[in-house]
């Protein structure tokens, strides 16, 4: 079974919009894990303009599934892995000033520093994941830095599904199953929601684990979150 980690940087974007603690972002969290998510993520950026730093030491007192901690892996973002040991740290390459994560990593031209990353992580113990996107490149050198898992970068997916799911998807399973032949786990995350999830679920069926935020959260206004979360994980069922 694939899981849900909702990913919960927008609850904190609306907190900050009023500052406060209105949401509470650690409120929040207990009740996606109550509701049936089997993990919360977090992308704690260097402005701080939705996750904080305070954030991500509350929410690890917290998260009894599997909190995983994604971003761009400088020195702060290590220290806060080296301090919290999350289940899962996933290295993302977007610089500060990006609005969103929108490209995976050239891991073969990063290849020497990601390798001595993902040595850190796991070393502290620590679940190790490497965003890239469908170049089997960068699939092949991904394995090469002896990262446990990939997450695929499914924008484009997203991006092409309503014009023609089965070309969209087709670099998806290409990509997944070269993965696999490497021993590498599969995660995915970026804009799938309950439109696109439920075919990319059935086209890679040994996808361990999605990460799903701004879709998620959106469907929440109307839905409710207990609703919302339960329709998700039907969706990967």
């Amino acid at each position: 079974m694939t899981k849900l980690s909702v990913n919960i940087n927008k609850i904190a974007t609306i907190r900050n919009a009023r500052g406060g603690n209105t949401p509470d972002v650690v409120a929040v969290a207990v009740d996606c894990e109550r509701f049936g998510a089997e993990g919360i993520t977090v992308h704690p950026r260097p402005d701080e303009r939705h996750i904080t730093k305070q954030d991500t030491y509350d929410l690890a007192k917290i998260v009894t599934t599997e909190f995983n901690i994604e971003g761009y892996p400088d020195q702060r973002f290590m220290d806060m892995v080296q301090e919290i040991r999350p289940a899962q740290a996933t290295l993302v390459p977007d610089p500060p000033n990006v609005l969103t994560s929108n490209a995976g990593w050239d891991t073969q031209k990063h290849l020497e520093q990601l390798s001595e990353l993902i040595a850190q992580l796991k070393s502290w113990g620590v679940r190790t994941s490497i965003f890239v996107d469908t170049n089997l490149q960068n699939i092949e050198y991904a394995a090469k830095t002896g990262v446990d898992r990939v997450e695929l970068y499914t924008g484009p997916y997203a991006e092409e599904f309503h014009h023609g799911k089965e070309q969209a998807i087709a670099p998806y399973v290409t990509a997944a199953n070269r993965a696999l032949e490497l021993g590498l786990g599969l995660n995915a995350g970026h804009d799938l929601n309950q439109d696109n999830l439920r075919f990319f679920r059935q086209s890679i069926p040994q996808l361990e684990e999605v990460s799903i935020g701004h879709a998620l959260i959106s469907d929440a206004l109307y839905l409710g979150l207990e609703n919302t979360i339960q329709r998700y994980k039907y969706l990967l069922s």
